[in-house]
């Protein structure tokens, strides 16, 4: 019998979010509160949209 197919998440814990794109807790609200990443409420919890994290780490990669 085959595996389902693994489902990529479209947010994730503000932890896991730091720990993809390799910075501290810190630096990700700065990068939410400067507009950079984007960051929804559910309920309580904050979570960070991995297309927001996606189109950062593609905008670090652009020549400048």
């Amino acid at each position: 019998m085959t595996a389902p197919p693994s489902v990529e998440p479209i947010c994730v814990k503000v932890n896991e979010a730091a720990r993809m794109i390799g910075v501290g807790r810190t630096k990700l609200y700065e990068l939410i509160a400067s507009g950079e990443i984007e960051a929804i409420k559910l309920g309580k919890s904050t979570r960070i949209t991995t297309a927001s994290l996606k189109k950062l780490v593609m905008r670090q990669r652009e020549p400048k």
